[in-house]
C-alpha cells in the first residue's frame, strides 16, 4: 500500500515526472503504418527567447492535442525546435561585444559566428528548458535548430532548386531597410504606429517663371532625391500646369508636373513631391511614369553624393533640419503645421524604417513554375481545395486576400548570422549558384569563365528557413518513414498575427517542394492579455512570467521585473503600487497543472484573453480537491475487496457463485451514467478545438459530480450497506476515478501521472511495481449503452430533495451545525431508499415519515413546506411563534430599508452618470437580491 502525502505540492512532482518522462523517452512516435499518425509541429520560438504567456497558451493546446491522441494510440510526433533568429541572435551577440568595447567587423565574419555558436550553446536553450517545466511532451529526440547541419542542406537545396526553376532572382528592388541593422527587414516585421509630426509646406517655383506650386510633405529631407511633383488628373486647380517643370529648391534641378490618381486631393495642398527611391507608393508612381530613381540615402541613413554638396554626410535628421531652415531663408517654406503620422519602425530594433533601392535577392511567388502553376497558386489552391482548413474558418478570408496580393518575396538579409546564400559572383557580376563552391565553380567553368569568386555576403531571411519546417525535419529531400508518417502533420496551432510570416510561407514551400500539403489544420487561438484587456508588453510593465506563476516569486522579484524596460521609467512607482496591490505577499506557487487548466479554461476559438490570475488559484484549489478526494479513495480501497474480480455471465446468474456478488446503487450507476457522458463531451470538445469545453466539462464532473456528490454518498453507502452495496461502491469509486485520471492527464499530466500511479494498481489496471506510465494509457471512450436513465432520473431526484431541504434551512435561518429532523408524505418508496442519503446530505436528525395530512401538519406546525415531485417535506423545528413573527416584521423592515436606499440611489441621475457602470450594476443586483429575499421572508411570515 502506498499512501499519498497529505497536502498537495505540485513542485517536487512536477521535477520528478518532467525527468523521468525525457529519461523514458516517453514521447518517442511509434511508425506502426497500421495506426492512424498524429503530428504537429512547434512553431519555432527564437532561440533568444524566454516562455511568456503566449507560449504557455499556445504549447498547452498543442501539448493537450498530443497527449490526447498519443493515448488514443495514434502514431505520435510532436516536433521542437528553435529558430536561429538572425536579427535578434545578430543583436543580442553584437550587444555583448560592444561591452567588451569592440565590434564584429573587429572579429571577422569567421569569428563573429563562431562567437554566436558559442552565445547558442550557452545560453540559447533557455526556453526549451521552460518548455520541459510546462510540461510540453515533444520528442526531444527530434529537436531541432535551424542552423543544424541538416536543415541548413535543405535551405540551401530548395535554393538552388528554386533558382534553376526561374523562381528565386536578384534585383535592384525598393526595401524596407533598418539604418542601424544596415540590412532590409521584412515588411511584416515593420511596426507603424501613430506619432506627433509635422506637415512641411514648401513652395517649388514654375521653372517658366510664371508661378509656383506648394508641396506638402512629412519628410522634407527626400525632397533632395525628387523626381516630380505630382496632382490628381481631376483636380481643377492645377490642370493647366500637366506637364509643366518646376524647378526643385535647393538643387536647382527642373522636373515635371505630372498627373495620377494616386493623389488624395484633400490631403495637404493636393500637390504631392514623388520620390521613387525612397518611398513604396512613390516608387509604383515612377514605374507607372517611367521616372528616374535618385536615392539620397546612404545605407546609414546619411545624405549621399546625389545631393547638393551643403547636405553630404549629414544624419537624415540632422539634414531634415538643415533642409527645412535653408527654404526658410529662400523664403521657400510657406507654413509647418502639426500632424499625426503613421511612422514605420522595425519590430526588432525600434529603429525609423527608410525604404531604400538595394540589390536583393527575390522567390517569384507569383510566376509560373515548371509545372505552370506559381508557389502563390498552388498556396491558394490548397486552402481553396479543402486540404488546408481553417478553425476558425473565418482566417481563410485573411488568408486568401494577403495570397491573392502577394507581392516577390525578399528573402536577403545584409547580417552575418544566418544561411549564407549560395551564390557565388565572378569578377564582371556573373552569378552562379550551387551547393558549394566546388559547384559554383564547375558551373562557371561551364560558363567560361576561369576568374576570382566570392561568395554572397548576404544571409536568408529567417522564415525562409522556417517555412521548410514542416518537411526539412523530417528528413526530406529523402523519402524517410517520418516524412512518410507524418508529412502533412494534423494541425498547427498559432496566433493570427504569423499567417503571413510563417504559416503561408510553409503552405507555399510544402506544396511547392513535396507536392503535399504541410497540415491539414490551421488552429487560430487568440492573444492572451492582461486582465484589463490590456496588450502585454515589457515597456507597459504588465507582462506576467508563466514560470512565476508555476514556482511563484516573492514581492521585491516581482515588482523589479515588472518596472524594468518600461517605456515612460517615470510610471515605475504606479507600475509597482499596482503590482504590490494585486500580489501583496508576492506571487503564488500554482503549479504548472493549475496554469495550464487555466490556459485550456481559455481557449475558445479565435477569442482573446484577458488572464486573471484568480483563475491561477481557484485551478490550484481543484488540483488539491483532486488531490484529497483520491486520498479518500484509497484510504477506503486500498486492501479491500473492490470487486474488481471479472466473472462470466453464467456465474452471476441466479444460483451461480457470483450472483449477487455487486450490488449497485442507483448513485453508483448515476455517476458511471454521468461519467459516459463526460467522456462523449470531451471527445467532442477535442474534435472540435474547443479545449475549453474539454476543461469545462472535466471541471464540472469532478468538482461538482463526483467530489460533492458522490464521494459523500459513498461514504454513506461504505458505512451502511451491506457487503455486496459496500463492494459495489468500492468498485465504483476506483475504477471513476482511475478513468478521470486518464481524462485529465492530456490537461494536468503532472498531478494525474504521480496519482495514477497507485491509483493504476488499486482499479487493477497494471501490476504493482509496473513501470507503466499515465502518458501511455489508453484514453477513455464513451460506452452510450451505460448510460442508465433511470438512475439519472433517481439523482436528479435526490439533488433537488437536498437543494430544497438546504433552502428550507435558509429561510427559517439555521445553522448547518443544526441537525433537526425532515418530516415527508408522499413517494414512500423513494423516500425509504433516499433516507439514509438524505440524512447526510441535507444535515438532518432523521427523516420521519409520515401517511396522513393530519399527523404531518401537526408534525410540522408553523414550518414552511417544500413540494419536491410527489412529496412535501418541512423541517421540524419548535418555533415560539410570537418571536418569529417579531423576528421576520424587524427582517421585513430591514430589507425596505435597504430596497429604498438602493433605489433612492439609482433614482439620482447625478450618481447613474457619474459611477462607474460596474457600481451601477452592483446597486441594481443589490435590488434584486433584497427584493427576493423580501418576497421569500414575507411569504413565510404570513404561514404565521
Amino acid at each position: 500500500m502506498t499512501e499519498l502525502a497529505k497536502s498537495f505540492e505540485p513542485g517536487p512532482i512536477e521535477a520528478r515526472w518532467a525527468a523521468a518522462w525525457e529519461q523514458r523517452h516517453a514521447f518517442a512516435p511509434t511508425l506502426d503504418a497500421g495506426k492512424p499518425s498524429f503530428s504537429i509541429q512547434l512553431p519555432p520560438p527564437n532561440v533568444t527567447g524566454v516562455l511568456h504567456m503566449g507560449h504557455a497558451f499556445n504549447q498547452t493546446i498543442m501539448d493537450a492535442l498530443t497527449r490526447y491522441h498519443r493515448m488514443r494510440g495514434h502514431n505520435t510526433l510532436w516536433v521542437p525546435g528553435t529558430d536561429h533568429a538572425g536579427i535578434a541572435t545578430q543583436i543580442v551577440v553584437e550587444r555583448q561585444l560592444q561591452q567588451q568595447g569592440i565590434s564584429r567587423h573587429d572579429l571577422g565574419r569567421k569569428n563573429f559566428v563562431a562567437r554566436v555558436w558559442e552565445w547558442k550553446e550557452q545560453s540559447g536553450s533557455t526556453i526549451t528548458q521552460q518548455m520541459r517545466r510546462v510540461g510540453a511532451s515533444v520528442d526531444w529526440d527530434h529537436e531541432y535548430f535551424t542552423m543544424d547541419e541538416g536543415l541548413s542542406a535543405t535551405v540551401t537545396e530548395t535554393f538552388v532548386r528554386l533558382h534553376e526553376q526561374g523562381l528565386i532572382y536578384r534585383g535592384k528592388r525598393l526595401v524596407s531597410w533598418d539604418p542601424v541593422l544596415k540590412s532590409a527587414v521584412s515588411d511584416l516585421e515593420v511596426e507603424s504606429e501613430e506619432e506627433d509630426g509635422f506637415l512641411w509646406h514648401i513652395r517649388y517655383p514654375l521653372a517658366n517663371g510664371s508661378g509656383s506650386l506648394v508641396v506638402a510633405t512629412t519628410r522634407p529631407e527626400t525632397m533632395l532625391g525628387d523626381v516630380a511633383v505630382m496632382v490628381h488628373p481631376e483636380d481643377e486647380r492645377y490642370t493647366a500646369l500637366h506637364g509643366h517643370q518646376v524647378t526643385l529648391p535647393l538643387t536647382g534641378r527642373t522636373i515635371p508636373v505630372i498627373a495620377d490618381d494616386y493623389v488624395d486631393r484633400e490631403f495637404g495642398t493636393g500637390v504631392v513631391k514623388v520620390t521613387p527611391a525612397h518611398d513604396a507608393n512613390d516608387y509604383a508612381v515612377g514605374q507607372r511614369h517611367g521616372l528616374p530613381m535618385i536615392g539620397v540615402l546612404s545605407l546609414d541613413a546619411t545624405i549621399n553624393d546625389n545631393a547638393p554638396e551643403a547636405y553630404r554626410g549629414l544624419d537624415r535628421f540632422v539634414a531634415r533640419k538643415k533642409v527645412v531652415a535653408d527654404l526658410e531663408a529662400l523664403g521657400l517654406l510657406v507654413e509647418v503645421k502639426k500632424h499625426k503620422l503613421m511612422v514605420p519602425r522595425c519590430a526588432r530594433t525600434g529603429q525609423i524604417i527608410e525604404p531604400m533601392l538595394t540589390d536583393q535577392w527575390f522567390v517569384a511567388v507569383s510566376k509560373a513554375g515548371p509545372d505552370g502553376k506559381s508557389i502563390a497558386q498552388k498556396a491558394i489552391d490548397a486552402v481553396g481545395s479543402g486540404q488546408v482548413k481553417f478553425v476558425p474558418e473565418n482566417w481563410v478570408n485573411t488568408y486568401d486576400q494577403w495570397m491573392k496580393n502577394i507581392q516577390d518575396w525578399c528573402i536577403s538579409r545584409q547580417l552575418w548570422w544566418g544561411h549564407q546564400i549560395p551564390a557565388w559572383y565572378g569578377s564582371e557580376g556573373q552569378i552562379f549558384v550551387a551547393r558549394d563552391e566546388a559547384e559554383a565553380r564547375v558551373k562557371a567553368t561551364a560558363a567560361g569563365y576561369a576568374g576570382e569568386l566570392t561568395r554572397d555576403p548576404d544571409v536568408l531571411d529567417t522564415w525562409y528557413s522556417s517555412a521548410l519546417v514542416p518537411f526539412s525535419t523530417l528528413g526530406w529531400p529523402n523519402e524517410t518513414p517520418e516524412l512518410k508518417a507524418f508529412l502533412p502533420s494534423s494541425v498547427l496551432v498559432t496566433g493570427y498575427e504569423i499567417i503571413f510570416f510563417w504559416v503561408a510561407r510553409m503552405i507555399m514551400m510544402t506544396s511547392h517542394f513535396t507536392g503535399r500539403v504541410p497540415f491539414e489544420t490551421v488552429y487560430i487561438h487568440g492573444m492572451v492579455r492582461d486582465s484589463e484587456g490590456k496588450k502585454m508588453s515589457k515597456s507597459e510593465g504588465n507582462v506576467l512570467d508563466p514560470v512565476d506563476l508555476i514556482e511563484g516569486v516573492d514581492l521585491p522579484t516581482l515588482i523589479h521585473k515588472s518596472t524594468t524596460g518600461l517605456r515612460k521609467p517615470e510610471t515605475a512607482p504606479k507600475v509597482a503600487k499596482r503590482v504590490e496591490k494585486e500580489f501583496p505577499s508576492g506571487m503564488p506557487a500554482y503549479g504548472a497543472d493549475a496554469l495550464r487548466f487555466t490556459m485550456a479554461s481559455y481557449a475558445s476559438l479565435g477569442r482573446n484573453i484577458n488572464f486573471d490570475t484568480k483563475r491561477c488559484e481557484g485551478y490550484r484549489n481543484f488540483c488539491n480537491k483532486l488531490w484529497n478526494a483520491t486520498r479518500f479513495v484509497l484510504m477506503n480501497t486500498q486492501g479491500q475487496d473492490c470487486g474488481l474480480k471479472e466473472h462470466t455471465k453464467a456465474e452471476c446468474q441466479p444460483g451461480g457463485p457470483a450472483h449477487g456478488y455487486l450490488s449497485f446503487s442507483p448513485a453508483d450507476r448515476w455517476i458511471t451514467s454521468e461519467l459516459q457522458k463526460v467522456e462523449a463531451a470531451v471527445a467532442q470538445g477535442f474534435a472540435d478545438y474547443r479545449i475549453d469545453l474539454v476543461a469545462q466539462a472535466l471541471y464540472g464532473f469532478v468538482w461538482d459530480e463526483y467530489c460533492d456528490w458522490y464521494l459523500e454518498i459513498a461514504k454513506v453507502q461504505i458505512q451502511n450497506g451491506s457487503e455486496a452495496q459496500q463492494r459495489a461502491t468500492r468498485r465504483t469509486l476506483i475504477r471513476v476515478l482511475e478513468t478521470v485520471l486518464r481524462l485529465l492527464h492530456p490537461i494536468t499530466p503532472f498531478v494525474t501521472e504521480e496519482l495514477w500511479q497507485t491509483v493504476a494498481v488499486v482499479a487493477g489496471r497494471k501490476a504493482d511495481g509496473s513501470d507503466a506510465l499515465l502518458a501511455h494509457a489508453a484514453y477513455p471512450v464513451a460506452q452510450p449503452e451505460r448510460i442508465d436513465g433511470e438512475a439519472i432520473a433517481w439523482m436528479d431526484k435526490l439533488k433537488t430533495l437536498v437543494g430544497a431541504c438546504r433552502n428550507l434551512r435558509g429561510e427559517m435561518g439555521l445553522s448547518p451545525a443544526e441537525r433537526v429532523p425532515l418530516v415527508v408524505i408522499g413517494d414512500e418508496a423513494f423516500m425509504a431508499q433516499a433516507a439514509p442519503l438524505l440524512k447526510v446530505l441535507a444535515k438532518l436528525a432523521e427523516v420521519q415519515a409520515v401517511a396522513d395530512e393530519a399527523a404531518f401538519a401537526a408534525a410540522t406546525s408553523a414550518a414552511p413546506v417544500a413540494v419536491v415531485g410527489a412529496a412535501r417535506v418541512a423541517l421540524k423545528v419548535e418555533i415560539d411563534v410570537e418571536a418569529e413573527r417579531l423576528r421576520l416584521d424587524k427582517e421585513i423592515l430591514r430589507l425596505e430599508t435597504e430596497i429604498a436606499k438602493a433605489e433612492a440611489k439609482l433614482g439620482n441621475e447625478s450618481f447613474v452618470a457619474r459611477a462607474k457602470p460596474a457600481v451601477v450594476e452592483q446597486e441594481r443586483a443589490r435590488v434584486a437580491e433584497f427584493s427576493a429575499t423580501l418576497e421569500r421572508v414575507r411569504s413565510q411570515r404570513a404561514r404565521l
